[in-house]
């Protein structure tokens, strides 16, 4: 879609499954199922949804999803199916690996940064070879020391090829890119995940990451998922984007609900709830 002076582009890593109660916590399975009915094995459809945006001459992708160094084993426990599916999304686009000029991880999880390397002759190598990559200092940090909790997820064969071939650059809180891009520090699933604004010609949008995955979790504030690191954290960061995000009717991008991928939020009659009105891109 065309936004401002620049183009957006959704593409996709593919669609996985998780068990719904990861992604809804302490909500009780008979209210989260009217959201939409899980599996036979409890498990939802995730949407592994990245953002490609285009202008002045140079592409930014936002996430690049699992990529395609999982085992088998570990692709069958999320029925994830295809080879290159980013790659593929991404030449629809009209963009190569080779003219991608920037990558921003929202955050190091493997579903979101996986994408980032790649096999190549036996070696794990930058997906993106000509791009700069970039990366908040303390979700680094975590990533290198990681604890029980989360060492499943961050996984060093993600970013250490990218930092030994000299294409990472560590941030330190909130940051402008461009003149239309920039990152915010929005913790609760990490404790330095990052969102990603772009403002052009009096327009305003947000890519949330898993600040929140689906848009339930910004139309009820309370609602936090297991995987949240700072759950109480969370909703904090959710209440202030909820009212910046009605006060600029800024569209806001989710990366997981597999039918809704972006809308704007509107304010309902009580303070801690919120409706979002789809929109397409």
């Amino acid at each position: 879609m065309r936004f401002g002076k620049l183009e957006l582009t959704l593409v996709s890593d593919g669609v996985y499954w998780e068990d719904g109660g990861g992604l809804f916590g302490l909500v009780p399975k008979a209210l989260w199922e009217r959201e939409m009915q899980p599996d036979e094995r409890n498990r939802l459809p995730f949407e592994n949804r990245c953002l490609l945006i285009q202008g002045d001459d140079q592409n930014i992708l936002v996430d690049t999803g699992y990529g395609d160094k999982l085992t088998d084993k570990e692709r069958g426990f999320i029925s994830l199916v295809g080879e290159g599916r980013l790659l593929r999304s991404l030449e629809q686009a009209g963009a190569g690996p080779q003219d991608v000029d920037l990558v921003i991880d929202t955050h190091l999880h493997g579903d979101h940064c996986g994408g980032n390397t790649r096999y190549e002759d036996g070696k794990v190598v930058p997906t993106f070879p000509s791009a700069t990559y970039l990366v908040q200092r303390l979700e680094l940090a975590d990533a290198m020391w990681p604890n029980e909790r989360t060492r499943a997820t961050y996984l060093a064969n993600n970013w250490e090829p990218v930092a030994q071939n000299g294409r990472l650059r560590v941030l330190s809180g909130d940051t402008r890119l461009t003149d239309e891009v920039r990152v915010v520090v929005m913790p609760g699933h990490t404790r330095a995940h990052q969102c990603v604004v772009i403002e052009s010609e009096g327009e305003t949008a947000m890519f949330l990451g898993d600040v929140a995955s689906w848009p339930v979790h910004m139309e009820r504030l309370a609602w936090v998922p297991a995987y949240d690191v700072e759950p109480l954290l969370s909703i904090e960061t959710k209440r202030n984007l909820a009212r910046w995000a009605v006060e600029r009717k800024a569209l806001l991008i989710f990366d997981h609900h597999p039918l809704v991928a972006a809308g704007i939020l509107h304010e309902t009659e009580r303070p801690d709830r919120f409706r979002l009105e789809p929109v397409e891109m």
